[in-house]
């Protein structure tokens, strides 16, 4: 069984080729960029090349995007050729060879405006049930793509998964008053209640859902660390989070404060991934207790794939604010 890996040069690219190389699976990635990961060189938005990459191949993972921190320096059209174009390209040609599995890869980031409730309402719960509203060009167009992929199940049997992620890249906060506040290791560990997951997680999850996209036919779940939070605890996480967390995890406050860390004081949204964890039979492994385990024997929260795989950065250039200019 070959695997194609489309943005086998990016964070998750990586992790999956990584990962399948050494499992020693028969595995292509397919980039714009030459990498140690990259067989085919090359864009999506290209026909040819992705008819070549796809000659032999029985699963592919769709990781290829233009991400959220291009917004401010591509153009609608970019986001559009790359996102949608390119996207279309991999399902026709994934269809026309009747590949068995097509796993594709989007992001919280459509759910757009519905992450962020008004002043005074609830932290809001994230599941498959929300509705999107999507605030940028990026999150427009990984709908858009998710449609299409939806199509193709619908009209050419495809069998389609795709994987709604959280934050798993390593880069520092776009948010400046965080960056202000807490260290990007304080950040990502108090993102593990309730809005990312690590990478290895990330693959693991792709995986299954590779094996289990012909049984399921069809499916669209969210990937992120499993919450210590229920619906009851949504309102007072608005307010006080850091009661929250206390209240759950007896030991953290003096743990964090072993590494100098805080607790957030707000969180605004908590991710659900209960239907991933059932569908997929999914089991994330790098969550809180994880990260509160790791800080009370001196280790690294973060795992051996996302250490190995760093940090990539978005552009070729560094900008004097911020990890991406924010539009």
């Amino acid at each position: 069984m070959t695997i194609l890996v489309t943005g086998s040069a990016g964070h998750l690219g990586e992790a999956l080729m990584r990962t399948l190389r050494g499992g020693g699976k028969p595995v292509r990635g397919l980039d714009i960029k030459a990498s140690n990961f990259t067989d085919h060189i090359g864009s999506i938005t290209d026909r040819d090349t992705v008819r070549q990459a796809m000659q032999g191949v029985d699963v592919v993972i769709h990781t290829a995007t233009l991400h959220k921190p291009h917004v401010a320096t591509h153009s609608y059209d970019d986001f559009v050729q790359t996102n949608i174009s390119g996207t279309l390209n991999l399902l026709e040609e994934a269809a026309g060879n009747r590949v068995g599995a097509f796993v594709f890869t989007s992001t919280t980031s459509t759910f757009g405006a519905a992450l962020s409730p008004a002043t005074g309402m609830p932290a809001a719960w994230i599941d498959e049930s929300v509705i999107p509203v999507p605030k940028n060009i990026y999150g427009v167009t990984k709908v858009a793509a998710e449609s299409m992929c939806e199509l193709f199940h619908r009209r050419h049997r495809l069998p389609v998964i795709i994987l709604r992620t959280s934050r798993f890249f390593p880069e520092q906060d776009d948010d400046a008053s965080i960056r202000g506040l807490y260290s990007v290791e304080n950040t990502q560990a108090n993102e593990l209640l309730h809005r990312r997951a690590d990478i290895e997680d990330i693959v693991t999850a792709h995986l299954l859902a590779t094996d289990k996209a012909s049984d399921l036919g069809f499916g669209r779940y969210i990937v992120s660390a499993t919450t210590p939070f229920t619906r009851q605890d949504l309102a007072e996480l608005r307010e006080h989070a850091d009661t929250v967390v206390d209240r759950l995890y007896a030991d953290c406050v003096e743990r964090f404060a072993s590494r100098g860390w805080q607790l957030f004081p707000e969180i605004d949204r908590v991710y659900d991934n209960s239907a991933a964890r059932h569908a997929l039979g999914w089991q994330p492994k790098y969550d809180f207790q994880h990260v509160l385990d790791c800080v009370g024997d001196g280790r690294d929260f973060r795992s051996a794939l996302a250490r190995a795989v760093g940090v990539k950065f978005y552009h070729d250039r560094v900008f004097a604010e911020g990890p991406y200019p924010v539009s």
